[in-house]
């Protein structure tokens, strides 16, 4: 078994900051890329920032320049750096994980439970 655990979700007025934490547990041999998604209501989950073991980022165009993905690869975690929030960044935000499982021939994906996070004055 594989377990995505996710910390750091909240309520913050427009313009702060926070930042979400991702630990990946359990039967892994190893991860290829770790990235956050979201999901507002009504609207498709869709990919926030994704990061490559081998450094390679991904970013949404809505999210660039204020949000910074960030891993350590020795500890299987995953962290989410974001600034200059907006209502619109207003979601339940999700890890995931591409995990090559103990005894597996190929990677899976794994999800975590979900952060809410809401930009509110």
């Amino acid at each position: 078994q594989v377990q995505l655990v996710e910390s750091g979700g909240g309520l913050v007025q427009p313009g702060g900051s926070l930042r979400l934490s991702c630990a990946a547990s359990g039967s892994i041999f190893s991860i290829n890329a770790m990235g956050w998604y979201r999901q507002a209501p009504g609207n498709r989950r869709e990919l926030v920032a994704r990061l490559t073991t081998g450094g390679s980022a991904n970013y949404a165009d809505s999210v660039k320049g204020r949000i910074t993905i960030s891993r350590d690869n020795a500890k299987n975690t995953a962290s989410l750096q974001m600034n200059s929030l907006k209502p619109e960044d207003t979601a339940v935000y999700y890890c995931n994980a591409q995990v090559l499982r103990v005894g597996a021939r190929s990677f899976a994906d794994y999800w975590g439970q979900g952060t809410q996070v809401t930009v509110s004055s």
